[in-house]
């Protein structure tokens, strides 16, 4: 298909050459667990384009799995992490501790969903920062039982790994398992267990009695610690729960003294225009985990939650020696001053406007797109082989990402049939790239998926 374009620009055949040489080099350096999804190897990047060694620009909708709300390279980011490298670049804060940590968490405490006091800890990754919520969540409590969802993910260390529900390929041959770890049903409307044809509210109110049903089937309420939650699953298949979800499900765990933890991960800082994407439901959770964007991809994450059960622990039974580290910490503050400087939650709004309105237009020529559904800019389109059975349409899905690769777009799948394309764009994309990138998708959907 030749198409005029005006970001994308490719030189060679994709894979390139050079990109080749490097990948051949991988098979050999690394294990096979290290895969990677697109066989070109970066150069460099800035906003939502990436080029790389052999000269190709892409279109990046993957945003380093919404790592990069405010951009490749943000300008604000590149210029605080120079200054900083000039200065120091590590203690260990619990050794010698640095004015930007303190800064950051107190900028954070005060987007604490649903207001009122509140106090941060940081930590490396997604994973950490879920494994530290479970621990401060236990030692707040006295209890060891933690309730998490069918189709979660909530990352791949030990705990994280226990929580999550996707088996392939996150856990199959991995067990065993962190115990005293349940599971209950989320409500995804568009399959609804629960009564095919049903309307969504009978069919979100029986997904709730099913979740009140595994308290008295695995485990009482007395022995939970807590409920983890993605306010909108992300590697589940972008799933976005009716409204009535998260509010039900904050009034569930305080009729039975449950804390709820919500794991912003993927939704924060943006993603679905509100800050956090548990503004959207008007409720204060009792830890929320962060991380993904909120350094632009310097690794971090934290723990945000209410000051008595932060101090559930003991001095020194969380930490670690890089947690929270300059670099980082740096990288943070810049990020906040982007959003205090840059409207991004209104760029995420009409990001998503734009996604939905375009992708919709889709979907009614379109034989194979079953749902197209989001907020703000965290959509997905799940891809099915036939719109009445919903019949998963997972190798279409892999083979239309595979010739936008070849396009010169770069976009995910999730899902655990791996049927629905996600996109992360950095909510600075300009809309007439999304253009640009949406009118190759809706090309490769037609002669892949038209019938």
């Amino acid at each position: 298909m030749a198409t005029q374009t005006k970001y994308i620009s490719l030189k060679t055949a994709i894979p390139g050459p050079k990109s080749q040489a490097v990948l051949s080099r991988l098979e050999k350096a690394a294990p096979r667990a290290v895969s990677v999804f697109a066989p070109v190897v970066i150069d460099r990047a800035h906003g939502s384009l990436l080029t790389d060694i052999d000269g190709n620009t892409f279109i990046d909708l993957t945003g380093g799995v919404g790592v990069l709300n405010v951009g490749h390279t943000n300008d604000r980011v590149k210029a605080a992490l120079h200054e900083q490298v000039d200065r120091f670049l590590h203690t260990d804060f619990t050794v010698v501790p640095y004015e930007s940590y303190v800064r950051l968490a107190e900028r954070l405490n005060a987007r604490f969903p649903g207001g009122g006091p509140a106090t941060t800890v940081f930590f490396n990754s997604g994973a950490e920062a879920v494994e530290n919520a479970v621990k401060i969540a236990r030692a707040y409590t006295g209890r060891a039982g933690i309730l998490s969802f069918e189709r979660a993910f909530h990352g791949r260390t030990l705990m994280a790994m226990s929580l999550t529900s996707k088996v392939h390929p996150y856990k199959a041959k991995m067990g065993p398992f962190a115990p005293e770890v349940y599971r209950a049903p989320y409500p995804y409307p568009y399959r609804c267990e629960y009564g095919a044809g049903e309307e969504h509210h009978v069919c979100d109110e029986r997904c709730y009695s099913a979740i009140e049903k595994a308290l008295l089937l695995q485990v009482a309420p007395e022995d939970l610690a807590a409920v983890i939650v993605e306010p909108v699953q992300g590697e589940g298949g972008f799933v976005v729960p009716p409204p009535t979800f998260l509010p039900w499900l904050r009034e569930f765990t305080q009729k039975h003294g449950i804390l709820l933890i919500v794991d912003e991960v993927q939704t924060g800082f943006g993603r679905t225009g509100k800050f956090f994407a548990t503004e959207h439901a008007g409720i204060q959770p009792d830890l929320l985990t962060m991380a993904k964007s909120i350094a632009d991809g310097v690794p971090l994450s934290g723990v945000i939650g209410k000051p008595e059960i932060m101090n559930g622990p003991d001095d020194s039974q969380i930490g670690g020696t890089y947690v929270g580290n300059p670099l980082a910490t740096a990288a943070g503050n810049a990020v906040l001053d982007v959003f205090e400087s840059e409207d991004l939650l209104g760029m995420a709004v009409k990001q998503g406007e734009h996604l939905m309105s375009r992708l919709k237009a889709i979907q009614e020529k379109s034989p194979v797109i079953g749902e197209v559904r989001g907020l703000g800019a965290m959509v997905g389109v799940e891809l099915v082989q036939d719109k009445k059975t919903k019949e998963p349409a997972g190798e279409l899905t892999s083979r239309i990402l595979h010739r936008m690769m070849d396009r010169g777009v770069l976009v995910l799948k999730a899902g655990i049939y791996g049927n629905v394309i996600r996109f992360l764009a950095p909510l600075t994309t300009p809309l007439d790239m999304l253009d640009e990138a949406l009118d190759l998708l809706e090309a490769t959907i037609m002669e892949e998926g038209g019938r």
